[in-house]
Formats: structure tokens, C-alpha cells, sequence
């Protein structure tokens, strides 16, 4: 997966080999990659100096691969800052927020809203390239993915900026975001619209840790907003009291992994208020089949749904730029992959 923080260091690419070449060399470096995740777990015990030299991490190998940007779609303006920065404001244990800190590799991201009073939000995230081999392993336990922990990704940011450039729908609605990593789109709605409750969820207990922290640095900013975090696994029995209980759901790269569908498509059919208002939000890109798959398990769950491509000017015209090339800030941008198109489901009828 791809990997960095908003505001990285920019990178020039030079044009590459044919597609076909690209592809396989592409795919020689994610195993490599993988093999020195493992290499480095096992290599004071089993390898000798030279071949633990011999696998050090190479920085330039990931940003072959990548077709992240260094800022994304770069919609909400945000610094990258230390994270001593942070600990020294809301560090104190008289204010509740003494464990803001998971991993020493934290550093932590200050963004600006685009909406009335340019609201303030501080998100701790784990540094680029610090996921390590006990992340997968703890995916595995959980049966959930590590995506959440690499960063924070764009349709996560464009999530963000499009709930809170349509705020008028969550004035007094109880909202839940699915899957949010460290939870930039719930923590928007909470922020900088007048929703009624704001629950943030994910499977992976390491991301909830993150997203507790961020709800408790960021607490003031909600005003009378409801906030909170929870584990929610998609494929467990949901507890009574959430069963068709939100007005609002919304979820962002949340449809990739196909051994997921089932599972999410009925955990928006359990959660889903029904009523002719009430509907879920979804942004993702197509990634070969998965979105159209995901939308055919969707109807066969008896959900009704809706795809649109162009949902937001601001949005949709960077995207034909970085298409056209005109804008070359995205050097690997692939519409597939990269523009998260936008579903709506309703549990009654369109």
C-alpha cells in the first residue's frame, strides 16, 4: 500500500518503462518490500551483517509503486508538525489527555477547515513508512486491514471537505463513519457541521486507540456535537441499541477488499435508519471491479444506490487536470485508483 503524510517532500518522476514492464517491476518491488518487513523482524537472530545490509530499506523503491501525492487533492490546508508540539499543549494530566502519544514515530497534523470559522482540528497519525510486521499481525488476529494506520488517504480528505461543504444535511443527525483510520471525515462532521452525534468507528483496535486520542485533543472544537469512538467489526452481531439507529453514515476507501462486501453491505442495512431521509455516503475509487462489485452486493441486499462521478466542482476539475497532466503534482495519478467516485445508499426507495 501506499504510504506518506500530507505535505511530504515532493518528488519528481520520470517517465517509466511500457505498462507491461511497469507492471511486473512494480510487483517485484512490493516483495520486495515485504521481504525486508520480515527480514528485519528475524535478522539478529538468523542473518549474518551482510545480508541485513544487503536488505536495508531503499525509500526510492516505495515511491516507485506509489501513486499516492504528497498532499493528496490537497482540499484542506494542514501542517505536518512534531509531535512535542502537541504533548506540550495537551499533554497535562489534568486535562485527561496524558496517553496522546501511541508510537514514538508520531508526528501530528494541524488542518483548517474550509467552512464558516475555519474550525481547527489536530490529528496524531503514525510518521511515513512506520508500519511494522506486528501491525500485520494484529490484522490478521482481527481480521481487519492495515490501511488504516499508513495514512490518511484522499478520499478520507475529500470525505472531509465534501460533508462539510454540504453541512445542511447533519444539523441534529446522529452520524457514524465506518472504517475511518484515524477518523479526518468524522471528526469534520463533529467539527464543522451541527450534527447531533458523531460515532467513529473501525475494526482495528490500534486505529480506535488513535481515534480516541484525537477525539480528546480536539474536544472544544465540537461544540454541542456528541462525539465517540468504538470498535466495530462488520461482520459481528451489531448490539440492539445501534440496530437501525443512524440518520447518516459515511465511509471512504472501504470497498477494495471484495471478502469484505457482504459484511459492510449488511452492516449499512442493520445501522440505517429507515426512513426516506436516512442514507449512507461512500467515496472510493473504481480499483478494477471492486466498487461495481460492491454496488451489486449492495442491491442484493435490497439496498437502493446511486454512483456519481461529478459531485463537487472543485474536485472534479483537479481531477481532469491531473488526468490532462496540467497539473503534474500527481505524477503517477490514475483515474482508476486515485478519484474516489461517490455512492449513495438508501435503504427505501430512491
Amino acid at each position: 500500500m501506499d504510504s506518506g503524510l500530507p505535505h511530504s517532500p515532493s518528488r519528481a518522476q520520470p517517465e517509466g518503462p511500457a505498462p507491461e514492464t511497469r507492471r511486473a517491476s512494480n510487483a517485484s518491488l512490493r516483495w520486495r518490500i515485504l521481504r525486508r518487513a520480515l527480514v528485519a523482524r528475524s535478522a539478529s537472530s538468523s542473518l549474518s551483517p551482510e545480508e541485513t545490509s544487503h536488505d536495508q530499506p531503499d525509500k526510492s523503491d516505495s515511491n516507485k509503486i506509489s501513486r499516492k501525492t504528497s498532499r493528496g487533492f490537497d482540499l484542506i490546508e494542514c501542517h505536518v508538525l512534531p509531535i512535542s508540539q502537541l504533548t506540550k499543549s495537551h499533554g497535562d494530566s489534568s486535562n485527561g489527555n496524558c496517553n496522546i502519544v501511541e508510537c514514538h514515530n508520531d508526528v501530528y497534523v494541524c488542518y483548517k477547515l474550509p467552512c464558516q470559522g475555519s474550525p481547527k482540528l489536530n490529528l496524531v497519525y503514525r510518521s511515513e513508512d512506520s508500519l511494522e510486521l506486528h501491525d500485520i499481525e494484529a490484522s490478521n488476529r482481527y481480521n481487519v486491514d492495515t490501511t488504516g494506520l499508513v495514512c490518511c488517504w484522499p478520499s478520507e480528505e475529500i470525505l472531509a471537505y465534501y460533508c462539510v461543504n454540504h453541512s445542511d444535511m447533519f444539523r441534529s443527525k446522529k452520524v457514524l463513519e465506518l472504517g475511518s483510520g484515524y477518523g479526518l471525515a468524522g471528526l469534520a462532521i463533529a467539527a464543522g457541521t451541527d450534527a447531533g452525534e458523531v460515532v467513529i468507528s473501525d475494526g482495528n483496535p490500534q486505529v480506535v486507540g488513535y481515534i480516541r486520542n484525537n477525539i480528546s485533543i480536539n474536544t472544544e472544537t465540537f461544540g454541542q456535537t456528541k462525539v465517540k469512538s468504538m470498535i466495530l467489526h462488520w461482520d459481528l452481531e451489531q448490539a440492539p441499541e445501534m440496530i437501525s439507529s443512524f440518520d447518516i453514515i459515511v465511509a471512504s476507501d472501504c470497498t477494495f477488499f471484495k471478502q469484505f462486501h457482504q459484511s459492510l453491505a449488511q452492516v449499512v442495512k442493520s445501522l440505517l435508519k429507515h426512513s426516506e431521509t436516512s442514507q449512507a455516503i461512500f467515496l472510493g475509487p473504481k480499483r478494477g471491479d471492486s466498487l461495481s462489485k460492491f454496488l451489486e452486493v449492495i442491491k442484493k441486499n435490497g439496498l437502493s444506490c446511486e454512483l456519481i462521478e461529478n459531485y463537487d466542482p472543485t474536485v472534479w476539475n483537479l481531477h481532469k487536470r491531473f488526468v490532462s497532466g496540467d497539473d503534474r503534482s500527481w505524477p503517477n495519478y490514475d483515474k482508476e485508483h486515485c478519484y474516489p467516485l461517490l455512492v449513495r445508499i438508501y435503504t427505501c426507495g430512491e
